[in-house]
């Protein structure tokens, strides 16, 4: 018999200590995935988003480019957009959260930036000895976009990889899927009380499924059988004879994406790109999950619903139908997730294993380990 392979120790999922080295060694370091390019698609539109501890201002240009700065005036450090102790770490909705009109204005005293982050004016003040525009940008943030995707990377310490690298395969195993034609019909921002791994973990497996969601299994067969130990990720997951979507039905009015193969027609796919992407593509439309750490004890899980901007276009479009479905797979999702949440904090848990069919999770301890070193 095959020895179970451990999981990440017990401090890992409740240290606050190792929560912060997270946020510094990758959160920090890597590209971060934000939401949708089309949450900020018209010149002056932004939306304020809280990276790593960091607030972070994404906003559209007058010259159409996308652009990232730290939330921070280089004058008193006021908030460039007041966010407010309670605000939402992430906006509830796939719309910007506003609309400069000519430039990005501090509240406080009223240095004024133009949208490429250049100072534009500094009342009283004149260009000369101890103050000249040019040297006060704001602190700009690296921002780059794949299949309509906003990424974020708040440093880079000079060895970090491009975009593209970072994601590595899983975009070949997507490149049929219209991602630039994809529109967010519905945002669902979930708070769940478990460590962002745990989340990574099951998100990683279906030998939970079985157990754990008979709605997903019942249009889903293959997630089932033995543990979901023989799923073929690389060419998608077989659905259930004559079904080939995720909603009750398995079935939707909707057309299935052009260009797909036809595997692709009636099989689901996969894809989690660290450090907080999770895609499931379907033939008509695809949940992706953006994860936003807390804690070490809670993530924020916005959960994008998108579908061809043909579809939404249609008077008849209605997305209902996956979205219910999805909700009640992540709610029982989150609820399993927070139950191990609780189980790590027993003084009798030190580790989990990894079963078999949970291979894929293995990856999740290689790559916190490849960050964090022998704290982990």
């Amino acid at each position: 018999m095959t020895a179970l392979e451990r999981t990440l120790p017990r401090a890992a999922y409740l240290d606050p200590e190792i929560f912060g080295l997270e946020r510094e060694r990758i959160f920090t370091r890597e590209w971060v995935c934000v939401g949708r390019a089309e949450s900020v698609a018209a010149p002056g539109e932004y939306v304020v988003l809280e990276v790593a501890g960091e607030s972070v201002l994404l906003v559209r240009g007058h010259d159409a480019v996308l652009r990232a700065f730290y939330n921070v005036c280089r004058h008193r450090g006021c908030e460039l957009v007041l966010t407010g102790a309670d605000a939402p770490a992430v906006p509830e909705s796939a719309g910007s959260s506003g609309t400069f009109a000519t430039g990005i204005r501090c509240p406080y005293h009223s240095w004024t930036y133009s949208l490429d982050g250049s100072l534009r004016s500094a009342p009283f003040l004149e260009e000369g000895e101890g103050f000249t525009r040019a040297d006060l940008p704001l602190h700009s943030v690296d921002v780059d976009a794949w299949g309509g995707f906003v990424f974020v990377r708040l440093a880079t310490d000079g060895q970090a990889e491009s975009l593209l690298e970072q994601l590595g395969e899983g975009t070949r195993r997507l490149e049929r899927y219209p991602w630039t034609e994809l529109r967010a019909a519905r945002r669902i921002v979930y708070d769940v009380a478990a460590n962002w791994k745990v989340i990574l973990e099951n998100y990683n497996e279906c030998y939970h499924c079985a157990g754990v969601h008979p709605e997903l299994c019942a249009i889903v067969p293959a997630f089932k059988h033995r543990g979901g130990a023989e799923l073929d990720w690389e060419v998608g997951i077989p659905q259930a004879s004559g079904t080939w979507t995720f909603t009750k039905t398995g079935t939707s009015s909707r057309s299935p994406f052009r260009g797909l193969s036809e595997d692709e027609r009636v099989r689901h796919k996969s894809e989690l790109f660290y450090p907080n992407l999770l895609i499931s593509a379907s033939a008509d439309h695809v949940a992706a999950f953006t994860l936003w750490p807390r804690g070490a004890e809670r993530t924020t899980v916005a959960c994008d619903f998108l579908f061809h901007e043909e579809e939404c276009a249609k008077p008849a479009f209605d997305p209902s139908d996956a979205v219910e479905f999805w909700d009640i797979v992540n709610r029982q999702d989150w609820t399993i997730c927070e139950g191990v949440q609780r189980g790590t904090r027993s003084r009798v848990f030190e580790t989990g294993f990894y079963a078999p069919m949970e291979s894929w999770s293995l990856d999740i301890r290689r790559y916190i380990r490849s960050r964090l070193g022998t704290r982990v």
